[in-house]
């Protein structure tokens, strides 16, 4: 993809239009709270128009109706309603293909990341930067083993990985317009947004924050989601798990070889010859083991494969609300069916 050169002014507008995108799950019990903080937040900036943009994931609680209450009392709402749960990654998606800004925000509706770090993230920006990324100095409310588990995550990534994601940072972000343009021309299903933007390279900066505990609701991402998630990262960046199934298979038959040499000797060199059930129920184990490892690493890079080929839409919209006009500029618009 060929990128356009950013305007004499270090790829500020004027007057420039920011886009935040909200992706929303179930946050009945603090929209409100974020809709506010983020409007404040944005008030206060000089010479900045703003849009945001909630995308609604499927919310099973009040959240699309509060979300269309905000539309009708705020012009400067978007609201993206899918139709159903698609999760986390495709909801930023979706978002960031309505999004209009010269610069869009990714970030939460639970409020853990600050609205009040934006600001510092658009001075950034209008230094130079093509990406302001949330740096966590601290993790308020959450566990040791959270914390432990998030920081092992990305260390053991960016080292399996082909490419290398800033240590204990999150999905909260900023990023320039061609930033946002690359991230989108990247078609693959099992999408890591934050590994995906780091990819594309560019000039990017940490914006240190510490991040709060949630005001309300539940955590949409328990352990089992994280897990999955981690899979998804390591498996899209990193051809490691294939090596490893390589490995294991040298290592199987290495010792595989080393047991049939023992085997020959034992029976050449001793006369009366005793057949042993345990080593052998050792070794059919152990190699049934490795091949359903290796079976299983294949199969995960073949259902991504699947997934791919079947060329299904990543996500469809049931409704939108706020997109005709922003600030005297059209809107994108793209097809219901994305």
């Amino acid at each position: 993809m060929i990128l356009n050169d950013p305007p004499p002014s270090g790829g500020v507008a004027p007057r420039a239009l920011l886009s935040v995108v909200v992706p929303c799950f179930d946050e009945e019990a603090v929209i409100g709270e974020t809709h506010r903080r983020l409007a404040a937040t944005l008030e206060a900036v000089p010479g900045l128009d703003f849009e945001l943009v909630y995308v609604d994931d499927g919310s099973r609680d009040a959240t699309l109706n509060l979300l269309r209450e905000l539309q009708r009392a705020d012009a400067r709402v978007r609201v993206l309603a899918l139709s159903r749960n698609f999760g986390h990654e495709i909801a930023v998606t979706a978002g960031l293909k309505c999004a209009a800004g010269d610069a869009v925000v990714l970030i939460d509706a639970d409020l853990q990341d600050p609205p009040e770090v934006i600001p510092e993230m658009l001075e950034r920006w209008r230094r130079g930067a093509d990406v302001a990324y949330g740096l966590r100095t601290e993790r308020d409310g959450e566990t040791r083993f959270k914390r432990w588990t998030a920081s092992a995550f990305y260390r053991v990534i960016n080292r399996l990985a082909d490419i290398s994601i800033p240590l204990d940072t999150g999905g909260f972000r900023l990023m320039d317009r061609k930033v946002v343009d690359a991230f989108l021309a990247m078609p693959e299903r099992d999408r890591f947004a934050r590994a995906m933007v780091a990819w594309t390279g560019f000039r990017q900066e940490p914006v240190p924050y510490r991040r709060a505990a949630r005001t309300a609701g539940e955590t949409k991402y328990p352990f089992g989601k994280m897990l999955r998630l981690a899979i998804d990262g390591i498996v899209s960046f990193s051809l490691a798990p294939l090596r490893l199934a390589t490995w294991l298979g040298f290592l199987a038959s290495g010792l595989a070889l080393a047991g049939i040499a023992y085997v020959l000797v034992l029976r050449l060199l001793t006369a009366a010859w005793v057949s042993g059930w345990a080593s052998l129920l050792v070794a059919v184990l152990f190699l049934g083991g490795v091949q359903l490892i290796c079976l299983g690493i294949l199969g995960a890079y073949l259902g991504r494969i699947y997934g791919e080929v079947k060329r299904r839409p990543l996500y469809l919209v049931k409704e939108r609300l706020g997109f005709s006009l922003t600030g005297g500029r059209a809107m994108r618009e793209e097809p219901a069916d994305e």
